[in-house]
């Protein structure tokens, strides 16, 4: 099954070494005891050949109510990011529940004169749909610093580590496709079939409510899209819900795949015969909707995170368990962007 073509996409410009990259509190605040953590993503970013700074509201103990600062300041902050041309990247130190609060204060004329990648997964699922939504900007769902590049990449084996900061390194420097993602035994083929399309999606429950808010995401860039979802916590009724609600909005009747990452902590998972799987789930709600189904891929709260690039053209074969990025998340140096076109891309003579 192949999906519509691609909207123009905003695509920031390719890093290169020596550029600088901003470790930014973009929701939920930094306890001191992940201060370590912070420090480890240094050490991996600048291992990867880039300047690291960290933005003032990334100070261990501040914070206010579940969020580093209030939402006005958290905006003013990253605005004052995304018009700095010396900031070549911004990475989310971790997820929380603030992104609603500043949706409506982000300078998107900033990013359509001077798109940057924006790292994070979680809450900042928001502001990657949002901003895609209103720029085309290619959303990088991706890891964090605190339980990302300073958590799982940590803990994880050595011989995966080096995988992922290759792949990371290319997400961000290379203006090639990348091709197919580093599979492993835990994805599964829950429906069979192929799809190409663009990649659209991010925690479950942020799609889900991001749609009933001005920001949503116009249901035509759903046609033909491959959705990619996961969830953390929460009860195994509340996802059948969220699809429910996809349903109900008419995304799961446009959409041409579906990529389902690891669940964690979900209540209701881990009852064999008391509860439906989640495969189970996913399948009632999609009823005879034929479309290809792979779950269980690494990406979300599971971590560490493969990369999923919204906007990006994919290809998927949930058969052969295979999901492919068909298009580069970043643009070459010599090209710019037209300012008469909020997505297009020329390039000089």
């Amino acid at each position: 099954m192949t999906g519509s073509a691609s909207p123009r996409l905003l695509r920031p410009r390719a890093l290169r070494p020596g550029d600088l990259v901003v470790i930014a509190a973009l929701s939920g605040p930094l306890p001191a005891a992940y201060e370590r953590n912070v420090e480890q993503t240094v050490i991996v970013l600048e291992r990867m050949g880039f300047r690291v700074r960290l933005a003032p509201l990334l100070r261990a103990g501040r914070h206010h109510w579940w969020s580093a600062a209030p939402p006005a300041e958290i905006a003013a902050e990253l605005n004052g990011l995304l018009r700095d041309p010396e900031v070549r990247a911004i990475i989310a130190s971790d997820g929380g529940q603030t992104a609603f609060g500043y949706l409506d204060l982000i300078d998107v004329e900033a990013i359509r004169a001077d798109p940057k990648p924006i790292l994070g997964y979680s809450d900042i699922s928001l502001l990657h749909l949002a901003l895609h939504a209103r720029t085309g900007l290619v959303g990088f769902h991706a890891d964090m610093a605190v339980p990302g590049f300073g958590g799982s990449w940590q803990t994880a084996p050595a011989t995966r580590r080096a995988e992922l900061e290759t792949l990371y390194l290319r997400l961000l420097t290379d203006t090639g496709a990348i091709g197919a993602l580093p599979a492993s035994p835990s994805w599964e083929c829950w429906r069979a079939g192929r799809a190409e399309g663009r990649l659209i999606g991010g925690v479950i429950n942020r799609i889900a409510l991001l749609q009933a808010t001005p920001f949503a995401v116009p249901l035509e860039r759903f046609d033909g899209a491959v959705l990619f979802w996961e969830e953390m916590g929460g009860l195994a009724s509340y996802v059948w819900s969220y699809l429910q609600v996809m349903r109900h909005c008419g995304i799961l009747d446009r959409i041409s795949g579906m990529v389902v990452g690891v669940p964690r902590e979900i209540a209701g998972l881990d009852s064999p015969g008391a509860s439906p799987t989640l495969a189970e789930i996913v399948l009632d709600v999609l009823g005879d909707r034929d479309i290809p189904v792979l779950g269980n891929v690494e990406f979300g709260h599971a971590g560490p995170n493969l990369p999923m690039p919204v906007g990006i053209r994919v290809g998927l074969d949930a058969r052969q368990r295979t999901l492919s990025l068909l298009e580069p998340a970043v643009r070459p140096h010599d090209a710019v962007v037209d300012p008469s076109n909020l997505s297009g891309i020329h390039r000089h003579p």
